[in-house]
């Protein structure tokens, strides 16, 4: 029994260090371009600095611009996790609350809300990112609304249908009895039932919108020039990876090993907090 109980609790123990170790890195990337005055990508130009290989010097070597590239890439993390945390909270606050009530009223607010979220699942991020950027031009706040719209949706069905699962509950029912109404008993006692599995489903979005994020910055609609983006390194190393391949390889590891992390944790996340996950 013991040998077997052993067996079964290995692989989460590492997923979760894949996991914290991703989330780690990503998260010291972000805090090292914010505190270290000496990483400015943007501005930082050597031309004489051009194609340099890692080494002592530039650890992961420069780019065509001579900048460094651990400091593009530190300063990417802080871009990238910026925009897609944004989007998740969008998509929380937009979200959320139309699950609750389309779960918590039902008939013509359900049928609403159900057909609302039709409309925006039929929308990919990517051409919203277009009409936005239409409108308002490219940039991280196009990235943010549109990956945060396409959250939305993803949120409300979540959520309403984990809050109609409860509905038959006995506090639910009691709830009733004393006089709360259909909202009340929504946001007072359905709400803080859910809290767990909306924080593993976040992890999972914020995972999904880093890559999302790198690659609206890809087709030059995220971050713009001089902002680092590791969707823009990536587009921007396409063309020189025979003579200088370290400019698409570091970022496209930052990228993948941050999603890779972020799944994991939400995955992780999803089976402790939702009964039906585990079974």
């Amino acid at each position: 029994m013991s040998a077997a109980r052993v067996t079964k609790a290995t692989p989460p123990r590492d997923g979760a260090f894949i996991a914290g170790a991703s989330i780690a890195a990503l998260l010291l990337l972000a805090v090292a371009a914010n505190m270290l005055g000496a990483f400015d990508p943007g501005l930082a130009l050597n031309v004489d600095a051009r194609f340099l290989a890692p080494g002592a010097r530039h650890f992961l070597g420069t780019d065509a611009l001579g900048r460094d590239v651990a400091a593009m890439i530190a300063a990417g993390a802080t871009a990238s996790l910026g925009v897609a945390l944004c989007a998740v909270a969008v998509g929380l606050l937009g979200g959320v609350p139309l699950g609750l009530i389309a779960a918590a009223r039902g008939g013509l607010a359900d049928e609403g809300v159900a057909r609302l979220n039709d409309v925006l699942f039929a929308l990919p991020p990517l051409l919203l990112a277009v009409l936005l950027a239409a409108t308002l031009g490219p940039g991280a706040l196009t990235a943010i609304l549109a990956l945060g719209l396409f959250n939305i949706p993803v949120f409300a069905r979540i959520t309403r249908a984990s809050a109609r699962t409860l509905l038959t509950r006995d506090f639910v029912n009691a709830a009733r009895v004393a006089g709360k109404g259909p909202l009340a008993i929504g946001f007072q006692h359905l709400l803080p039932n859910l809290s767990g599995l909306l924080i593993a489903q976040a992890t999972i979005q914020i995972a999904l919108g880093i890559a999302a994020e790198a690659g609206l910055s890809y087709v030059g609609l995220g971050a713009q020039p001089p902002a680092p983006s590791w969707g823009r390194m990536l587009h921007d190393a396409q063309t020189l990876t025979a003579i200088a391949p370290w400019l698409a390889w570091f970022p496209g590891i930052a990228l993948a090993g941050s999603v890779l992390g972020l799944s994991v944790l939400g995955d992780r996340l999803r089976e402790r907090l939702d009964p039906r996950a585990r079974r």
